[in-house]
């Protein structure tokens, strides 16, 4: 199972890449603890550490590509892939999300993406 979510944020590029690679900032702008390192290889966990996972790619302001998991996941399943493109418009940036790889239940992580990230980085960048 696989979707693609879109959200636009008052913010350029290069901030949304490097809040989402920091570990203070992704706990800030979602609420959620994170430690996160900042090159391909390094792990992370989020959301005080019910989403796990590996950075898999990094192409600076433009693309992150991460493994990914929850607590949720049983020990047999995969890991999902993440993938988040950063694109400038006028007034801000927009996030293409892409999650694939995941368990016929993985449309409940829609609902997920939309309030406990978009909804709080919304508000975060638009200080």
């Amino acid at each position: 199972m696989h979707f693609t979510l879109k959200a636009k944020f008052q913010a350029s590029p290069s901030s949304l890449y490097n809040a989402w690679l920091s570990s203070s900032e992704h706990t800030k702008m979602t609420g959620g603890e994170a430690v996160i390192g900042q090159k391909v290889g390094d792990k992370f966990t989020a959301w005080d550490g019910y989403i796990t996972g590996t950075n898999l790619e990094l192409k600076p302001f433009n693309k992150i590509v991460q493994s990914w998991r929850t607590s949720d996941f049983d020990q047999s399943d995969e890991d999902s892939l993440l993938e988040l493109e950063f694109e400038e418009q006028a007034g801000g940036t927009t996030l293409i999300l892409k999650h694939s790889n995941l368990s016929k239940e993985g449309e409940r992580y829609i609902q997920g993406w939309e309030e406990n990230y978009f909804e709080p980085m919304a508000l975060y960048f638009g200080r």
